[in-house]
């Protein structure tokens, strides 16, 4: 059996950066930055004061109190012209530009006025209250790498850097096929021995969170035609990932149904629990990961490889998951020849210490304990028995587009 590594590290060689696209920056939160933002002016364009009060020659108020003359103002997007001379001050607000001669401020609340006069109660250094020009950026510096997911405050940073349209990754078109004759849709008439399906549901949510677009084919039922007519559909897109019919039974017909509409096999089955069943191939440029179909499976599955996938046909900047450490609050067994994903939920112990603790029965088929699960703990092959509050590894289970 392939190692969880190896078959990640397939998996996205055999993906690549999608084609961009320009967007407005309104529509551009969430979207991953296809080329370098360079900013197309200077913050500020000159030297501005950063508090209201009167911009002043240092020099002259290096003995106070001292009286002097006010020759002007200076608002946030106005300007005084001409230069300041000995003993001249100009009134200043927040924003304002600074006026030649002068090279500093003096706040409001040390100074007294009387009409066209104005008293300085302290002294200060040059460069007092001061912004200089080109403090936040400068035309053409960099200010948004490529790679990186566009979070609210890029949207506010471009703006400030006066860009109206970004060039950003396309979208990948993820193609998600469930099998089996055994589910149906929610909502849908139940049979005696049927179950309803959650994981087309599941992917279809982690794939537009992580930036995708979901294109669901339906259910194809255990039939070796309607499942090729209904794999049909996924023709022109990014990826194809299917649930359920990776295994070898009777009526487990992914594979064989897919190597007939010329899917070439990389590799079947990981040294992974749970998710040992898993299909990676290609039918033409077209990756295809055929997914386990308990839903356990298919969730760690697409944690593991396909949002990873995603990321790399996103172009982001790293597709590396984070493994982070916490402390057991149970014992745990030693682990056989299999990396090993438990879930578990995460809390603080009373010295503030981060704790995991995994639910005690990790079946495949329940759903329930991966909705109230915050992280898989991560086991490697043989990993010996660990007490607790042993150090452990664990990955996130993401809820969203939270990567950089």
């Amino acid at each position: 059996m392939l190692s969880v590594e190896d078959a990640r590290t397939r998996i996205l060689a055999a993906c690549s950066p999608l084609q961009p696209e320009q967007v407005s920056l309104p529509q551009s939160l969430g979207r991953v930055l296809a080329t370098d933002v360079r900013s197309r002016r200077t913050q500020p364009p000159v030297a501005v004061s950063a508090m209201d009060g009167y911009a002043v020659r240092a020099a002259d108020v290096s003995n106070p109190p001292v009286t002097l003359e006010i020759v002007g103002h200076a608002p946030a997007g106005g300007e005084h012209e001409g230069a300041l001379g000995p003993g001249q001050c100009v009134r200043i607000f927040t924003g304002g530009p600074v006026p030649a001669g002068a090279d500093a401020i003096v706040i409001q609340e040390d100074t007294e006025a009387d009409g066209n006069r104005v008293t300085v109660k302290v002294s200060v250094p040059e460069g007092h209250y001061i912004r200089p020009a080109g403090l936040d950026f400068r035309e053409d510096e960099i200010g948004l790498q490529a790679g990186r997911i566009m979070t609210a405050r890029d949207v506010g940073f471009a703006a400030a850097m006066n860009i109206p349209w970004l060039m950003v990754r396309r979208k990948p078109r993820v193609a998600i096929l469930a099998t089996g004759d055994e589910i149906v849709m929610p909502g849908d008439p139940l049979g005696p021995n049927q179950i309803v399906s959650s994981n087309s549901l599941t992917l279809a949510s982690f794939v537009s969170a992580r930036g995708g677009e979901p294109v669901l084919l339906g259910i194809a039922p255990d039939d070796r035609d309607a499942l090729a007519a209904m794999a049909e559909g996924a023709r022109g897109a990014d990826m194809l990932v299917t649930t359920g019919g990776a295994s070898v039974g009777d009526h487990d017909l992914v594979q064989s149904v897919l190597g007939d509409m010329g899917m070439e096999l990389d590799f079947w089955r990981i040294a992974m629990r749970p998710g040992k069943p898993l299909i990676f191939g290609q039918i033409g440029e077209t990756p295809v990961l055929g997914l386990p179909g308990n839903p356990v499976s298919t969730v760690v599955c697409a944690i593991i490889y396909m949002l990873p996938a995603i990321e790399k046909m996103l172009g982001v900047i790293t597709t590396e998951q984070p493994r982070l450490t916490a402390r057991l609050k149970t014992a745990l067994g030693e682990n056989d020849q299999r990396e090993d994903y438990l879930r578990a939920t995460l809390e603080h112990d009373a010295h503030g210490r981060l704790i995991t603790a995994p639910f005690a029965k990790q079946d495949s088929s329940m759903l329930s304990r991966m909705a109230r699960a915050d992280c898989l703990i991560v086991r490697p092959p043989f990993a010996p028995a660990a007490e607790a509050g042993a150090l452990v590894e664990y990955i996130p289970i993401p809820n969203g587009m939270a990567r950089v």
